[in-house]
């Protein structure tokens, strides 16, 4: 299932069955679509969280381009 997302129409979406099989993978359960479903939906908002915040960090350095320390400043965000 594609999620429209608010900002600038993205479409984002991770597959219902990559994460059934990480879950039947990691442990050894099978899980119900609609469970894989809305733990897709709770991956793509919070990686949007973390873009929104990342981009602003490159901003702030004037650079157009996303570091791996700009999504490392987010796990050092209070409240993470």
């Amino acid at each position: 299932m594609l999620i429209l997302s608010a900002e600038k129409g993205v479409f984002m979406g991770i597959p219902k069955a990559s994460i059934k099989k990480f879950i039947k993978n990691t442990y050894d359960v099978t899980i119900e679509d609609d469970a894989a479903e809305e733990i897709a939906k709770m991956l793509e908002a919070r990686a949007l969280e973390i873009a929104k915040y990342a981009v602003k960090n490159a901003e702030k350095r004037q650079s157009q381009k996303v570091t791996a320390e700009d999504i490392d400043a987010y796990k050092i965000k209070p409240g993470n």
